[in-house]
Order: C-alpha cells, then sequence, then structure tokens
C-alpha cells in the first residue's frame, strides 16, 4: 500500500467496515456541531477519514456542501450504502485540490499518519482551503509513532509538537481542546483536538 497508510491499519479498516458500519452506538462527534457553527450556511466542507459517514450524514443533514473522502474502500462503500453520501476513496496524500473548500473536517484519523507523511499532508489540506478556510482535527497525544493494542498506526504526537507542525504549514490556532477518551482497543489516552484557520 502505498502513501501513508500503513498496511497493517488498512487492513483492519478494510476488513472491520461491516462491524463499524453495524455499530448504532456512535453518534457524530461531539466536536462536529460546534465546528459547524463556525461556518457560512452552504459552506463546502471536504471530510478526510469519512469512515461510515456517521459525521458525514450530520454535516449533510445540516445543509453544507459536502465532499465526504475515506482512504479504505470498505469504508467508503458502507458510508454509501448507509447514508448514500457519494463518498469517495482518496488517501490522505492524494489530496490536490486548491482553494476548493471553506473547511477541512478530519476527526481521528489524521492520527493514523506516519509522522513523516504529516508536514505533506498538513500543506495538501492548507492549500485544498480557500482564505480564512477552516480546519479540525484531532488526535491521540503520547511520545512517539507506534501501534495500539489493535496493531493500528498512530503517531501518537505531544500538542508542542502537533502545534508547531500545523503553525509551519501556514495555520493559525483558533482553539485547542485536551480531553481524555477511550480508544477501540480500550486503552484511556489524552487526545488534543485543533480547530485551525488558514493564515496565509
Amino acid at each position: 500500500m502505498s502513501g501513508p497508510i500503513d498496511p497493517a491499519t488498512y487492513d483492519f479498516y478494510q476488513s472491520g467496515a461491516p462491524f463499524y458500519s453495524s455499530s448504532s452506538a456512535c453518534g457524530p462527534s461531539g466536536h462536529l456541531d460546534r465546528f459547524l457553527d463556525r461556518l457560512k450556511p452552504g459552506a463546502q466542507v471536504l471530510e478526510l477519514g469519512c469512515g461510515t459517514g456517521r459525521d458525514a450524514s450530520r454535516i449533510a443533514e445540516r445543509g453544507f456542501d459536502l465532499d465526504p473522502t475515506d482512504g479504505i474502500p470498505a469504508m467508503v462503500r458502507k458510508a454509501n450504502e448507509r447514508h448514500a453520501l457519494g463518498a469517495r476513496v482518496m488517501r490522505f496524500d492524494e489530496l490536490g485540490s486548491r482553494e476548493e473548500y471553506d473547511a477541512v473536517w478530519a476527526h481521528a484519523c489524521l492520527l493514523h499518519c506516519p509522522r513523516a507523511k504529516l508536514p505533506d499532508v498538513l500543506s495538501r489540506i492548507h492549500t485544498a482551503l480557500r482564505p480564512g478556510g477552516l480546519h479540525y482535527a484531532s488526535y491521540k497525544l503520547g511520545d512517539g509513532e507506534g501501534r495500539d493494542l489493535l496493531g493500528r498506526l498512530h503517531n501518537f504526537p505531544s500538542s508542542d509538537w502537533l502545534i508547531e507542525r500545523y503553525r509551519a504549514a501556514g495555520f493559525a490556532i483558533i482553539e485547542t481542546q485536551i480531553y481524555a477518551g477511550k480508544g477501540s482497543d480500550g486503552t484511556e489516552r489524552d487526545w488534543l483536538a485543533l480547530t485551525v484557520e488558514k493564515s496565509d
């Protein structure tokens, strides 16, 4: 698998898509509506890592012009089967749009991007946004790249390391929040949620 999708992580989600699709316990991200409230009505929103469509369906429900994407084909199929979203397959490193979107939503997905690839991905997000465009992402915090108990690759950044990378990519930090969360492997860990703005 080329690009910033680790093979073991790809296989985990490709084979696990039916489970994620059948689970009804998870509603939209708790940060989603707050982020959407910052946008103008009808804003064009790119979602990275849409999974089986739990956040995408809420974005569409609120009337935004949504482009949902995921690097895992099985996830895209499930998103379209469940929500008829028009989701498409796209890896992070395949994003090539220029000033096309007002916002980029990336809940709990860029955390799987290898550290060495993240600066390029952030640059692509920056380029894809219109001036003043907003981007949200959430990451599991840690002290170095590694795998969770399910074998998935995580970049496990510190908050300072991550904020430095966003600023280097040309983003202004609007809001950060550190919160406790439990991953799919059952491990409790601090997370960092960032909302940033294209500043140059």
